[in-house]
């Protein structure tokens, strides 16, 4: 027997009606964010079973790395854009929750994963952090949390300067962007740990590495890499 709050749901359905985020479709009761036809296609990259994959590739030369997957390709272009498109710049905070609790489950019993000390998602600047609202990239990292049981670490490094946006610029200008804007300011927390950076995208990897090289300018740490998409 439906309760009232599931009356209310259903009757809020007719003029509000829940759709997938990537074909428009109606969601099942049981579906959430993604019909599961579409979770079913997701482009998975499948990099956390594969050494030496592209992503880890793209860190070559730049940032000593233990290892490095994205949970799918993004192309633009794609309907799965916009996941990240909802994610970055509609609010939908929790969807980051749920791709990251999605993707744990996938990762969960990958050897590598499960020596991570600490999930450390990339900082906004608290003048961005504010305007949006939230950090995409924590709300990942919470997500993968609950299900790996991997604690989040967010206090340590920080993002000490605004920067552009790096949308638009090239693989040099993106490092020029944030060479210097992060500072570790706990790094004993650190101090011989395997840590696990968090971002929504990787596309040249700049800010990433300048994280990563921050990190390892101040403590002795062991840095794996994971992101949502990789363009």
């Amino acid at each position: 027997m439906l309760n009232r709050s599931n009356y209310l749901n259903a009757f809020l359905e007719l003029f509000y009606p829940r759709l997938c985020l990537v074909c428009g479709d109606k969601l099942i009761a049981t579906e959430t964010y993604l019909c599961l036809k579409c979770q079913l296609h997701l482009p998975r990259t499948n990099f956390h079973n594969e050494p030496d994959n592209p992503m880890e590739q793209l860190f070559y030369g730049r940032l000593p790395i233990e290892r490095a997957c994205a949970y799918f390709d993004f192309k633009k272009g794609s309907p799965y854009q916009k996941i990240l498109h909802q994610l970055k710049y509609r609010g939908l905070k929790q969807l980051g929750e749920y791709m990251g609790a999605q993707f744990a489950l996938e990762i969960q019993d990958t050897k590598w994963i499960q020596s991570v000390d600490f999930l450390c998602p990339v900082p906004l600047h608290p003048r961005k952090e504010r305007k949006r609202g939230y950090n995409q990239s924590y709300h990942l990292a919470k997500g993968l949390s609950d299900k790996l049981g991997i604690p989040v670490e967010q206090e340590a490094l920080i993002r000490k300067k605004f920067s552009s946006t790096q949308t638009k610029k090239g693989r040099y200008e993106r490092w020029e962007n944030v060479e210097t804007i992060f500072e570790l300011r706990h790094p004993e927390r650190f101090e011989g740990k395997h840590l696990l950076l968090i971002d929504d995208v990787v596309t040249t990897g700049a800010t990433l590495e300048a994280c990563g090289a921050t990190i390892l300018r101040d403590c002795s740490a062991k840095i794996s890499i994971l992101t949502l998409a990789i363009a």
